[in-house]
């Protein structure tokens, strides 16, 4: 498709949970609902079948894999799978390498960056992110802020080899200062949290979003829900914590138990966090340990959980586009969008099989 063709996808375009148009136009790679003046038929490709906005996965990390950073190559492998699945643009939720190559390449995902992970000292996976002392906080988010696109990538809790088990990372005023620090460089913090006792704090200091979650309970779901703060519960990873947990077992007992909890309690926590009103996200956590292209079981996880099928597609759709900042389907809009066979309100299974991929105005897949 050229610059100069006009793209054409008639049949039912999702403009919205509940909106729905006939047909939706691209011309020089943007979207029109007004049917272009002068397109023979030979200018236009036509593309039938349900339109939804590119998919977002709110928590992807391109350019890491198991023991770190990895070379280019292999992130454009990492982002066409992401793309061939539907997902055209990513929350890179922290990654130790520099991405922005990606944004001049036409058949890659838009990618929002979280600049790299920031944990405390021998407090998280080797060769992932900066490990540093709570007094250094401060500087690194704000170094953090500025590499970012709008987000910064906190470690909020990890193994404590000393005690056993998962414990807090940093203090209440450390936290408190270094999220005031992002806000005032105009970029949002989310943190890594699997523990109960990591959550207060966080959300007391300000923090916007929490990625995981799984400690949520009767007492923080409020306190989430009063302060606005996000999660993203990235539920095809939290499937692996039965093997992590049987791994750790002998040398961790504490920590391999509260594990099984979390991953035994992982849909009711999810659910009673959707029915407290806190907002919902895609993320898959792809790169590290897991595969790139779990958009599509995310959502059918994220619906056995029981949200509601639209809902769960608006955490990858509408919703979590406007949750970034990015615009959907509306008049003038770049043109990201993928279309399925069918509707895929009436089954998210369908989102696992995009019929065709529209990515900056362009028929990529």
């Amino acid at each position: 498709m050229s610059d100069d063709e006009v793209l054409h996808v008639k049949g039912r375009v999702l403009t919205g949970p509940e909106e729905v148009r006939d047909e939706v136009w691209v011309v020089g790679g943007r979207i029109t609902y007004e049917r272009p003046a002068g397109a023979g038929p030979g200018d236009v490709t036509t593309v039938e079948g349900w339109a939804l906005p590119g998919l977002v996965d709110a928590h992807c990390h391109v350019g890491l894999g198991p023991d770190g950073a990895v070379p280019e190559d292999v992130a454009e492998k990492q982002a066409l799978t992401d793309r061939d699945a539907g997902t055209l643009l990513i929350r890179d939720a922290g990654s130790p390498v520099d991405t922005h190559w990606i944004d001049e390449r036409e058949d890659l995902p838009r990618i929002v960056r979280a600049g790299r992970h920031i944990a405390r000292t021998r407090r998280y996976i080797r060769n992932y992110a900066h490990e540093i002392e709570p007094e250094e906080l401060v500087a690194y988010v704000a170094r953090e802020a500025r590499r970012g696109d709008g987000w910064v990538k906190l470690v909020g809790d990890w193994i404590d080899r000393d005690t056993g088990d998962l414990t807090f990372c940093w203090t209440r005023e450390t936290v408190e200062a270094a999220i005031a620090e992002a806000h005032r460089l105009g970029a949002r913090v989310t943190a890594h949290c699997f523990a109960e006792e990591s959550l207060a704090p966080l959300v007391e200091a300000g923090i916007d979003c929490v990625e995981h979650a799984t400690g949520l309970t009767e007492e923080t779901i409020p306190l989430f829900a009063e302060h606005g703060v996000a999660i993203v519960p990235t539920l095809v990873n939290i499937a692996t914590f039965p093997r992590l947990a049987e791994g750790g077992e002998r040398k961790f007992p504490r920590w391999s138990a509260r594990m099984r909890r979390l991953h035994e309690r992982r849909y009711d926590t999810v659910r009673a966090a959707y029915d407290a009103g806190i907002a919902v996200y895609v993320g898959t956590d792809a790169g590290g340990s897991l595969a790139h292209g779990l958009v599509a079981a995310e959502v059918a996880e994220l619906v056995k959980a029981g949200i509601p099928p639209v809902d769960a597609l608006s955490a990858t759709a509408w919703g979590a586009r406007a949750w970034l900042g990015r615009p959907s389907l509306e008049e003038g809009a770049p043109a990201d969008l993928v279309v399925y066979e069918t509707d895929p309100r009436a089954d998210v299974r369908v989102l696992a099989a995009p019929r065709r991929i529209v990515l900056k105005g362009r028929v990529v897949g």
